[in-house]
């Protein structure tokens, strides 16, 4: 274990290996947070039967039950002493019990009771994202750890947000030209249950693949880290330490701003299929298309964040972009509420080859690819430099507490993404029953006031979710100016303590 004077190191730059070795890991997760997201509320209430009300109670309430575990594991995670680090430990002996858990969610027992497949589906989903938090929160916390230098951190995010991103679509995509794909007996492929369960099987492997790369390839990595306190770990101890962390009025905002964030991008994904499938009308093939645009967007972000972060400050680029990015999003659904976008039946008048098939694409398919494109891109930079400044909040509470906290403040944020976006699962679970949206449907059968009802109601919640979140994060004051500050005031800390001084007087140089 590195002694306390490899604070000296953390001010550096990562090598491109290290940055893809990390990155990758974030795969397991873009996998499952894709499927909870896209499929999870469509598949339980329009393959398997149940009522969408149901549905969305019963995954906001798996997600809010799994929500309390993460600042649990983030603590444990911080205090773990092994001779392989803090976070490794958690994240190998999650691989398994991941890739396990997530087979079974896509295979309920069909024969079952209504009331038994609801509780198969909060089990199961407790079981999926308590196992995924006990890699995804020491993973997350690794890049606080990595570096503590203001910009590396940014594009170190990048790397994670990249795979996540592209490990997710690239799942959905064989989701829908794979695994979903229309058969004799199902002609939307959507609603193929024998499909849903092959996706699970193979998603499940490859978020076990993702974690071991991750975790092998970043296993040199160790000896840079932080060794944790010698303290003995009392419960008194954890929830000292967790409410100390909230008592950060940095942290404090950010984390008031994600309940929202979440609450709206929860809400949008769980949503996005119905929108997909009966408001445009798409085809699976223009859905499944839909993963290159996001795809596009990913890798956009990629480039483009870093260089936003290096010319501007982090708060500032992601309260424009953040609602930006809305805006692109639910433009198109505006414009047809008034009656100013193509009709879904409008086509292209030179039709594409795809796959050496003729293809005539509906024009709407087109504007929206684009808007995606920009509203994903968008989303994607605003979330990156979101959860840079998240990292950073780190050295400002080690400053005033002496603790380096980087499990609990990652965890504390995944509570509030988990939690809110179980809300946003649910909200949309309300909105189709509110709407009388029929189980079953087949595009284009759904009454037209249904579809109308349906943007009515979305759009202006998105905007509060949005613009709420959006306003929270003027009270976050870190900049790349106070951020320097502070470490230079813990290397005097440091250098204090190793000339004598007690080592907890860094803590009261702020």
């Amino acid at each position: 274990m590195p002694s306390d004077t490899a604070a000296a190191t953390h001010a550096r730059r990562l090598s491109v290996p290290t940055k893809l070795f990390y990155g990758f890991g974030s795969v397991a997760f873009g996998v499952k947070d894709n499927g909870f997201s896209y499929f999870l509320a469509f598949f339980y209430a329009q393959v398997v039967g149940l009522p969408a009300q149901t549905v969305g109670f019963a995954i906001m309430l798996a997600l809010v039950i799994d929500a309390f575990i993460d600042p649990i594991v983030g603590q444990l995670s911080d205090n773990t002493r092994s001779k392989w680090g803090r976070r490794h430990p958690w994240m190998y002996a999650a691989a398994i019990p991941v890739a396990v858990s997530y087979s079974l969610m896509w295979n309920p027992p069909t024969e079952w009771s209504q009331p038994a497949q609801v509780a198969y589906l909060v089990a199961v989903a407790v079981l999926i994202r308590s196992f995924i938090s006990c890699y995804e929160i020491p993973s997350a916390a690794l890049a606080a750890e990595l570096t503590t230098e203001y910009d590396e951190r940014t594009r170190l995010l990048s790397y994670r947000y990249l795979f996540g991103w592209c490990g997710g679509l690239a799942m959905y995509g064989l989701a829908l030209f794979v695994f979903l794909k229309p058969t004799a007996e199902y002609a939307t492929g959507q609603l193929n249950p024998a499909g849903y369960a092959n996706y699970g099987i193979f998603a499940g492997g490859l978020m076990l693949f993702a974690i071991l790369v991750t975790s092998i390839g970043t296993h040199g990595q160790i000896r840079y880290l932080r060794a944790p306190p010698s303290e003995r770990i009392t419960l008194g101890r954890l929830s000292r330490e967790l409410f100390g962390a909230m008592a950060n009025r940095n942290f404090a905002m950010i984390f008031a701003a994600a309940i929202f964030l979440y609450a709206g991008i929860g809400l949008g994904f769980a949503i996005n299929l119905y929108f997909s499938t009966y408001f445009w009308e798409f085809t699976a093939r223009e859905i499944a298309l839909f993963s290159f645009s996001s795809l596009t967007a990913a890798i956009l972000a990629w480039i483009i964040a870093p260089r936003l972060a290096q010319r501007f400050e982090k708060r500032t680029v992601a309260m424009t972009l953040i609602p930006l990015g809305l805006a692109f999003g639910i433009g198109p659904i505006i414009l047809r509420l008034i009656a100013a976008f193509p009709p879904n039946d409008a086509t292209v008048a030179t039709p594409f080859s795809f796959g050496g098939v003729p293809w005539t694409p509906h024009l709407n398919f087109l504007i929206i690819w684009v808007t995606n494109v920009l509203s994903v891109g968008l989303g994607i930079i605003g979330n990156i430099l979101f959860s840079s400044m998240i990292a950073d909040v780190v050295e400002d509470s080690e400053l005033k507490t002496g603790r380096r906290q980087e499990g609990v403040f990652f965890a504390a944020i995944a509570f509030a993404a988990k939690a809110t976006t179980g809300f946003g699962i649910l909200a949309s679970g309300l909105i189709i029953g509110a709407i009388a949206f029929p189980t079953g449907a087949k595009p284009g059968a759904v009454d037209i006031e249904i579809l109308r009802h349906l943007g009515l109601i979305y759009v202006p919640v998105q905007v509060v979710l949005y613009g709420t979140a959006t306003l929270l994060l003027l009270g976050y004051g870190i900049s790349r100016a106070s951020h320097a500050d502070t470490l230079r005031k813990l290397a005097a800390a440091a250098d204090l303590t190793l000339e004598g001084e007690p080592a907890s007087s860094g803590a009261k140089l702020g």
